[in-house]
């Protein structure tokens, strides 16, 4: 590929419109000192003296797809609580349009507090409800998403499971019918209890791990092999288009029923891999829409990944660095 062709790639993902459907999550991080322990139980005090909240779960690819520049709408449902309120405010400060955020009175929004003293995590407390969405909910998101896909008709849409209760599997066939008989990119970045629901879509992305537990297959040495029977599972199942699964510190995996490859990871220094799964489903949904080459969209999207996972923490891709790396190792000197 010429310099050129990638930056009008990179140029034209502004121009996208995208929409991330599935469990948001509210993530709080309390740093603090802890320098005694507790004398009601063998536990450690920590004084807190700092505290941030940042978006997670689905609204974390809306974050990395804001970042490569394009429009984004994130639909979910949340609680009816100020949890929700500050997840709500948080996208809207970063761009992320939340017409399709529909609050609930009978769920809380699913948040986790890491509780952290000198760099290291000390607890994590959860507060979520995993139960499916009742008809009282389901219903009316359905109909809400679907009216604005009608409306709107965006390039593509991300189905971002966590297993929170999000996405039942009549919203997912719901969403994936209407989005194929309107011409729109699906992508699902899978979890284990919906994992063969996901019928029709464009691109299905699972990880190694989920790839096994979903069709319990021995996978042992992730090779070519292994790899095309797993696609061949998932095809008989599915009948999607294309199979891109992420294998760690091995690379990716494509097949789209007529070429397939293991394309390898670079070395990395890796600080932190949390989150590198929700930038690499970004990141191959935007070059899939603008392209529909699928070896440049695995080639790009396994940068990615591997770029996130050099930064500490939960990290939205840097596009700048990603341009500048994609056109070092895949475009002619």
């Amino acid at each position: 590929m010429k310099k050129q062709e990638l930056q009008e790639i990179f140029e034209r993902m502004k121009d996208l419109h995208i929409v991330v459907v599935g469990d948001v999550m509210l993530d709080n991080y309390w740093w603090g000192h802890a320098e005694r322990m507790s004398p009601e139980a063998p536990v450690p005090v920590v004084t807190i003296n700092h505290r941030e909240s940042r978006l997670g779960g689905a609204a974390n690819v809306a974050v990395n797809c804001k970042a490569l520049g394009a429009r984004v709408t994130l639909a979910s449902v949340i609680g009816n609580d100020t949890d929700g309120d500050t997840l709500l405010n948080l996208a809207q400060q970063q761009g992320i349009d939340t017409e399709l955020v529909m609050k609930s009175d009978s769920r809380p929004t699913t948040t986790k507090v890491r509780v952290l003293s000198r760099n290291q995590q000390m607890i994590r407390l959860d507060e979520e409800i995993t139960d499916e969405l009742n008809t009282g909910e389901e219903h009316p998101f359905i109909d809400l998403v679907l009216r604005y896909l009608q409306r709107v008709k965006p390039d593509a849409l991300i189905f971002e499971d966590y297993n929170k209760g999000v996405l039942k599997e009549n919203v997912i066939n719901r969403i994936t019918e209407h989005c194929n008989e309107i011409g729109i990119v699906t992508v699902v970045d899978p979890k284990k209890k919906n994992f063969l629901s996901f019928k029709g879509v464009t691109i299905f992305k699972p990880n190694l791990k989920e790839v096994r537990e979903g069709l319990h297959l021995d996978i042992r040495n992730a090779n070519a092999a292994e790899l095309k029977t797993a696609h061949d599972a998932l095809s008989e199942n599915l009948s999607h288009k294309i199979t891109f699964i992420t294998l760690s510190e091995k690379g990716v995996y494509y097949n789209d029923g007529k070429k397939s490859e293991i394309l390898p990871s670079h070395i990395r220094n890796i600080a932190d891999v949390s989150g590198a799964g929700d930038t690499v489903v970004a990141t191959a949904t935007m070059v899939y829409a603008i392209t529909k080459d699928v070896r440049l969209m695995a080639e790009v999207s396994n940068l990615a990944g591997g770029l996130v996972c050099e930064e500490a923490g939960v990290v939205a891709i840097n596009k700048v660095r990603l341009l500048a790396e994609s056109t070092a190792l895949l475009c002619q000197p």
